[in-house]
């Protein structure tokens, strides 16, 4: 006999929604999608129509009230997560939240809370997490075939134009931050999660704003315990022939890259390939972060697997803290 499939609402119709999250969810098995709700209803009743979805809304309470989702998935604007994530919360469903959880510490600890008084789950989309070759780099380095980690470099590159997307990115009080806080943010998540969440002793920061609000480009560096550093770098006006994606681990026996998937080892004083075949697959790296992102997801609601510890955004944010008081004092901090 088949399980009740689970009910997910939709909060927000923006490019998340409708590139990522609902052609992943449409082809779902026990998933039924029973709402999306956005303030501008036309657009939230035209997705409804493109995915098949039964109810469209313009205010979350709404899709909570009539829908009584048990889970849902939060792609709205920054500033409103913490808001969103409370309000689903509090109307007893689980929670998906697109990244950022929160723009700040507090908003973290809070979110924190209202979780523990809830007892549901809640997840933050890292989903770079979950891609096949991030896996596979982690079990590598879990495994010791590394060594011991010494230097991680990563980084983001984008072309979005100053008139392009959406305006609330470039207004730091709904955004968080610029590019660093769009893009750095789940480069370090990515980055301290495969080192094994090592403590950080100091960052420095550099910042580009040219004449925008918020910084277009920016890097950190973040020097951790045993020797471990961290240097994030990204842009979002990357003026090429494609966008950029890279991270590189460096350790006492081998090296590994995501984007392309590369592992080497140290061995009998030659640099030999060890790279898994079939762990980066054929399917679209970015279809299938989201894919695994929502089968783990769904496996935490089931009680199958336990969910990501949510108290690793609480330290993200900290270093986040530190990395723009860095660029802001212009000198080393500690987090």
């Amino acid at each position: 006999m088949n399980a009740k499939p689970l009910r997910v609402g939709v909060v927000g119709a923006g490019a998340i929604a409708q590139v990522a999250h609902l052609p992943v969810l449409s082809r779902l098995q026990n998933v039924a999608v029973v709402g999306v709700c956005d303030s501008d209803l036309p657009k939230a009743a035209a997705l409804a129509e493109r995915f098949a979805i039964p109810d469209s809304f313009d205010d979350i309470e709404d899709l909570l009230r009539y829908t009584r989702p048990d889970a849902v998935v939060i792609c709205t604007p920054n500033h409103l997560h913490e808001i969103h994530v409370a309000v689903a919360l509090a109307a007893g469903a689980h929670v998906l939240c697109e990244r950022p959880l929160a723009l700040n510490t507090d908003g973290v600890q809070r979110i924190l809370a209202a979780r523990e008084r809830a007892g549901k789950v809640v997840m933050v989309g890292m989903n770079h997490r979950f891609r096949g070759d991030v896996q596979a780099v982690r079990e590598s380095v879990r495994r010791g075939d590394l060594g011991q980690l010494q230097a991680i470099r990563a980084g983001w590159y984008v072309f979005r134009p100053s008139r392009g997307g959406p305006d609330w990115r470039r207004r730091g009080a709904e955004s968080g931050g610029g590019a660093l806080f769009d893009l750095g943010l789940p480069l370090l998540d990515l980055s301290i999660w495969l080192a094994g969440g090592p403590e950080v002793r100091h960052v420095t920061t550099s910042l580009s704003r040219g004449d925008a609000r918020v910084e277009d480009s920016g890097c950190a560096l973040l020097v951790c315990q045993g020797d471990l550093s961290v240097f994030i770098d990204v842009s979002w006006r990357h003026v090429g022939d494609t966008e950029r994606f890279w991270v590189d681990l460096m350790g006492t026996k081998g090296a590994a890259s995501i984007a392309p998937l590369r592992v080497f080892k140290e061995l009998h004083g030659s640099a030999v390939n060890v790279t898994p075949t079939g762990a980066a697959g054929r399917e679209n790296a970015f279809t299938q972060s989201y894919r695994s992102e929502w089968a783990h997801f769904l496996a935490s609601v089931r009680g199958e697997v336990e969910a990501p510890n949510l108290g690793e955004q609480l330290v993200i944010q900290r270093l986040m803290a530190a990395i723009y008081r860095s660029a802001e004092e212009g000198r080393d901090v500690s987090p």
